[in-house]
C-alpha cells in the first residue's frame, strides 16, 4: 500500500507537468479538463500517501481499534475535491460552447496524451493488484481516479483529432463536459462508500449470511445472535454471541470459539473477531439470528 501511494504520487506529478505544457501550447479546454483532473489526482495521492501511513499504524492506547478510518476520511476528501473540479469543468465547457475558441498545436497535445495513457494504465494495473491483496478502499479510490484519467486521455485525443481533421470546435468543450459529468458520478460513488464506512455500516447481506453459514458449520455450535459488523480502512470487525451447550467446560467453550474464529479468518482476512459465549440448553434447536 505504501509503495502504491508513492508510485501514484510520482506518476501524478509527471502527468501534471506534461499536461501543463500541452495545455499552454494547445489552449484546449479538454486538455485543461484532463490537467485539472491530474492536479486533483496529485492532491488526492498526497492525502493518500499521508493517510495510508497513518492508517497502517498499529492500535495504541488512544486508538484501541487502530487508525483505519484515516483511509475513509482521505477518500471522502478526495471525492469532494473531484466533485468541485467536475462542476468547474462543466461551467467552462458551457462557456466554450457559447463562445468557441480554436485549438492549436494538435500534434503536441496528442503526443503528450499518448505518453499519459501509457503511464496511467501502468499505474492502474499495479494499483488494482494492490487492491486485490489488501482490499484497501483508499487505493481502490485512487485507482478509480486514475482510470478516469486514462479514459480522459483517450477522450482528449479524440477531441484533438476532431478539431484538427474536421474543424469541429464544439468537440473540445463537449468532451470536457462529458468527462466532468463522469468525474462527478464517480466522486459521488466513492464518497458515499467512504461515508458509509465512517458511519460503521454493516457488511453486505451476502457477507453476513456467509458469516452465519460458517459459524453454524461447527458441530458444537447451537446458534448465534447479535451479529455486528463494520469496516475501518483495510480492517474489518465482526462480533457476535455464540450459543453453546451449557454443560460443557469453560475450556471446551474457549476451544470451540477459537475454532470458529479460525474458520472465519480464512474467509475474512484482516478482520478482528470478538466472540461472546452464551450457555444454552443443549436439547434446544439452533437459535435464529
Amino acid at each position: 500500500m505504501k509503495r502504491a501511494t508513492l508510485f501514484s504520487l510520482i506518476v501524478g506529478t509527471v502527468l501534471v507537468a506534461l499536461k501543463t505544457a500541452a495545455w499552454l501550447v494547445t489552449d484546449s479546454l479538454s486538455m485543461m479538463s484532463s490537467l485539472a483532473d491530474s492536479l486533483l489526482d496529485v492532491i488526492a495521492s498526497t492525502l493518500n500517501f499521508i493517510a495510508v501511513r497513518y492508517a497502517l499504524q498499529p492500535p495504541d492506547e488512544e486508538h484501541r481499534f487502530g487508525h483505519g478510518k484515516a483511509e475513509d476520511l482521505a477518500t471522502l476528501a478526495q471525492s469532494t475535491f473531484i466533485c468541485g473540479s467536475g462542476v468547474f469543468l462543466i461551467i467552462e465547457g458551457i462557456k466554450r460552447l457559447i463562445s468557441p475558441e480554436p485549438v492549436h498545436n494538435h500534434a503536441a497535445g496528442i503526443a503528450v496524451m499518448s505518453i499519459s495513457i501509457v503511464l496511467t494504465l501502468t499505474l492502474v494495473i499495479y494499483q488494482r493488484h494492490v487492491v486485490k491483496k489488501t482490499s484497501s478502499g483508499t487505493i481502490a479510490a485512487d485507482a478509480f481516479h486514475y482510470f478516469i484519467d486514462f479514459l480522459t486521455n483517450i477522450s482528449v485525443i479524440g477531441a484533438l483529432v476532431l478539431t484538427a481533421v474536421f474543424g469541429w470546435k464544439a468537440a473540445d468543450p463537449i468532451v470536457a463536459i462529458v468527462i466532468a459529468a463522469y468525474i462527478i458520478g464517480g466522486a459521488y460513488a466513492i464518497g458515499s462508500k467512504a461515508f458509509q464506512n465512517l458511519m460503521d455500516r454493516e457488511f453486505s447481506d451476502a457477507e453476513r449470511a456467509r458469516i452465519e453459514e460458517l459459524v453454524r458449520k461447527h458441530p458444537d455450535v447451537l446458534g448465534l445472535h447479535d451479529l455486528r459488523t463494520r469496516k475501518s480502512g483495510i480492517y474489518r470487525f465482526i462480533q457476535f454471541h455464540l450459543d453453546l451447550d451449557e454443560t460443557i467446560t469453560l475450556k471446551r467453550a474457549h476451544v470451540i470459539s477459537d475454532s470458529v474464529e479460525d474458520l472465519l479468518q480464512k474467509s475474512f482476512p484482516n478482520t478482528e473477531i470478538l466472540i461472546h459465549q452464551d450457555p444454552l440448553d443443549g436439547d434446544r434447536e439452533n437459535n435464529p439470528k
